[in-house]
């Protein structure tokens, strides 16, 4: 259990600007314990998503904070970052797992105020689909060989 509990704070911390790697905690775990990959699959998607709704809740506060000097985006940035999800819209989070782009996403969704729900869905289809790829490879790849 404690392997498991290592896995969900991978991934929660992964979701946030921590640089972590979730996905190799997930196909070390799936080498010792195949059996238990639908398991390992949901412990990795909540603590994902989970971490990803930690970026979501900071958007929806920090962005009444943009006037302070100590503000992550300065102003242009931050119109840039909304122009583009604004263009994309909701959908843009089926790219929340991508590396680099998804972690702004999410926070960019709280501060442009993505409904909680939608927000939810999307993100957990991407990142759910992310760790399924992961146990499909894991598995295909290393039990074949």
């Amino acid at each position: 259990m404690l392997a498991w509990a290592v896995l969900f704070f991978s991934a929660f911390g992964a979701a946030t600007l921590l640089p972590l790697q979730s996905e190799a905690v997930l196909a070390s775990l799936l080498l010792r314990e195949p059996q238990a990959w639908l398991g390992l699959l949901l412990v990795a998607t909540l603590g994902n998503v989970l971490g990803s709704l930690v970026n979501w809740w900071l958007g929806r506060i920090i962005e009444r904070l943009r006037h302070r000097r100590w503000f992550p985006f300065n102003a242009g940035q931050l119109e840039r970052a909304q122009r583009r999800y604004r263009r994309w819209g909701a959908w843009s989070l089926l790219l929340s797992w991508v590396p680099v782009i998804g972690d702004p996403l999410t926070l960019i969704a709280g501060i442009l105020r993505e409904p909680l729900w939608r927000f939810v869905l999307l993100v957990t289809l991407a990142k759910g689909g992310r760790y399924l790829v992961v146990v499909l490879l894991t598995l295909g790849v290393f039990k074949a060989g």
